[in-house]
C-alpha cells in the first residue's frame, strides 16, 4: 500500500463551501444574540439522537466538535444526490473549536474512506443499514445526518456536539454576496465534467467558477479526491480572508445578504438552537486566521481497490486522539511560541571546523568548498585530536544547538553533540569511517532546524497542515 497525502507545507482541508456555512452560521449566531437579526431563527433542522449511537466518547469542557457536510441535491454527473444513490455527502469536516482560547482545528476526511460503519435504524425515507464495511459517506444515504454523525464519531472517537449541513447551490450565493474570492489559479483549468474553464494567473472567482474548481478533478496533479481538497482548503482560506478582511461586516446590505444565504443553504440538528449558536460565536469571536488550523487525516490507498482509502494507523488515531482531547491546538501553539523566542539561523550564521577522522586522505579538504557553497564559514580543516567518533558527528557549545541542526541537515548522515568547554565559537564536525558520504545540501540528513524532521512524535508531526491566514499556491 502506498501513503496518499496531500501536498504543501501546513495544509489540512476543509470544503470551502462548509467554510462559508461555518461562518455565517457564527455571525447569524452573534447578531441573533443581540436581537440584530432574527432571520437565523428560520435555518432548516433535522432531528439527530446521539442518544442512540451507543457508547460515546466522552466529552471536553471547553471543547466544541462540529460535523461539517458538503451536499450536492442536484442531478448531475458530479452531484452527489439521484433518486438512485440518495444524499451523499462530497466533503466531511470535523470542526473543532476550543472556547479557551479561540483557536479552530478542522480535519478533513475523505468521501473514499472504507471504514466499518455502525448500524442505523430505517427512518421515514432512509432505508438503514446492518453496518459494516463501507464508505464512509453512505451513512448519510442509510440514515441521514444521524447516522452520519453516528458513523463519523464511532470510527474518529471524537465526541460530536453538533451537525451542520451546506449544499452546493447555496454555496454558489454566499460566494457571491461577498463579491467572489480572489484566487491563484496556477495551471489553465479545462474541466467540461464540472463545467469550469479557468486561464491561470490571480483572479477573483464567481461563485459558480469556485464551486467548480472545487469539484473539478481535472483541476489537480493527480485527479484524486485528496488532491481535490488541496483545491477545497485553498479555496476555505480565501473565503475567510475575504469574510474577515473585506467590507462584509462594516455593511449592512452585504452583511444580511450574506447571511440570508447562508440561512438558506444549511441545515443543522435539532439541537444546534439560538443560544448555542451564541454560545460557538463567543468561542471565536476574536478568532486570527493564524489559529484556524487545517489537516486532512493521514490515508493509505485501499488495499482492495485503488480508488478508495482506509486510514493510515497509528498516524490516523493519534491525531483523532489529539483532536479528542483539544490538544492539537496545544501542539501547534508550542511550536509557534518555540519558533518566535528564536531568530532563525543561516548557514551564513554557522562557522566550522572540518576534522578528517577517517583513512581518506584530503577529505576534509574536499568537503569544504561544498559547505562553503552552502553559504557556512569554514575557519580550518584538520584531523580529530580529543574526540574520534564512530559517526559523523557536529559538536556544539552551549546555545549552539541551532546551528547544529542546521549544519547536520546538510550532511548524508550526522548527529549533533553538546561539548560543555567546546574552543572557540565555531563548531567542530567530525567525519567518521563509517559514513563519510559527501555532503548532499540542506535538508539531505537529520533533522533540521527549520522544524521539518520527524520531531518528538507528537499528533502533527509528519502531517501537512495549515491555516487560513495566507495561500501558500502564489501566482509570481
Amino acid at each position: 500500500m502506498s501513503r496518499r497525502n496531500v501536498s504543501a507545507r501546513r495544509r489540512m482541508s476543509l470544503g470551502q463551501w462548509s467554510a462559508c456555512g461555518a461562518t455565517g452560521l457564527l455571525i447569524a449566531a452573534s447578531l441573533t444574540a443581540y436581537g440584530m437579526y432574527n432571520d437565523a431563527l428560520s435555518i432548516d433542522t433535522e432531528e439527530v439522537d446521539p442518544d442512540g449511537w451507543g457508547d460515546r466518547p466522552p466529552e471536553v469542557e471547553g471543547l466544541h466538535n462540529i460535523l461539517l457536510l458538503g451536499t450536492d441535491e442536484r442531478a448531475g454527473d458530479e452531484a452527489g444526490f439521484s433518486e438512485e444513490n440518495g444524499v451523499r455527502p462530497d466533503v466531511l469536516v470535523i470542526v473543532s473549536i476550543d472556547a479557551d482560547n479561540g483557536g479552530v482545528t478542522m480535519v478533513n476526511l475523505p468521501r473514499d474512506l472504507i471504514v466499518e460503519l455502525p448500524a442505523c435504524d430505517a427512518v421515514g425515507d432512509y432505508p438503514g443499514s446492518a453496518g459494516g464495511s463501507d464508505q464512509l459517506n453512505h451513512a448519510m444515504f442509510y440514515g441521514g445526518m444521524d447516522c452520519q454523525g453516528n458513523a463519523v464519531e464511532t470510527v474518529t472517537g471524537v465526541h460530536l456536539e453538533h451537525i451542520v449541513a451546506v449544499d452546493f447551490a447555496g454555496f454558489e450565493e454566499i460566494v457571491d454576496t461577498i463579491g467572489g474570492v480572489e484566487m491563484c489559479v496556477p495551471e489553465p483549468v479545462d474541466d467540461p465534467k464540472a463545467d469550469l474553464t479557468l486561464e491561470a494567473g490571480e483572479q477573483r472567482l464567481s461563485g459558480e467558477q469556485a464551486l467548480g474548481l472545487a469539484r473539478s478533478r481535472a483541476s489537480t496533479e493527480f485527479g484524486s479526491d485528496l488532491n481535490r481538497i488541496e483545491n477545497q482548503q485553498r479555496l476555505m482560506g480565501a473565503i475567510m480572508r475575504e469574510v474577515t478582511s473585506g467590507d462584509l461586516l462594516s455593511s449592512p446590505t452585504t452583511l444580511y445578504g450574506f447571511i440570508d444565504a447562508v440561512t438558506d443553504s444549511l441545515v443543522t440538528d435539532d439541537d444546534l438552537n439560538v443560544d448555542r449558536m451564541r454560545e460557538l460565536a463567543i468561542a471565536v469571536r476574536e478568532v486570527d486566521l493564524e489559529q484556524m488550523n487545517m489537516v486532512t487525516v493521514p490515508v493509505l490507498e485501499h488495499p482492495a481497490d485503488e480508488n478508495k482509502l482506509t486510514f493510515d494507523d497509528p498516524a490516523a488515531r493519534e491525531l483523532f486522539a489529539a483532536v479528542a482531547a483539544g490538544e492539537v491546538l496545544a501542539e501547534e501553539e508550542a511550536e509557534e511560541s518555540e519558533e518566535e523566542a528564536e531568530e532563525p539561523v543561516e548557514p551564513s550564521d554557522v562557522s566550522v571546523r572540518i576534522l578528517n577522522g577517517t583513512v581518506t586522505d584530503g577529505l576534509a579538504a574536499q568537503v569544504e568548498p561544498l559547505l562553503a557553497q552552502e553559504g557556512f564559514t569554514v575557519t580550518g580543516t584538520g584531523n580529530p585530536q580529543a574526540r574520534v567518533p564512530e559517526a559523523t558527528t557536529v559538536y556544539h557549545g552551549p546555545g549552539q544547538e541551532a546551528e547544529a541542526e542546521l549544519l547536520a541537515s546538510a550532511l548524508t548522515s550526522a548527529t549533533t553533540e553538546e561539548v560543555p568547554d567546546l574552543e572557540g565559537d565555531a563548531l567542530e564536525l567530525v567525519m567518521a569511517q563509517a559514513d563519510w558520504g559527501p555532503v548532499i545540501g540542506l535538508g539531505g540528513g537529520s533533522d533540521g532546524a527549520d522544524g521539518t524532521g520527524d520531531g518528538d512524535g507528537g499528533a502533527l508531526d509528519g502531517l501537512d497542515t495549515s491555516t487560513a491566514a495566507e495561500d501558500e499556491v502564489t501566482c509570481g
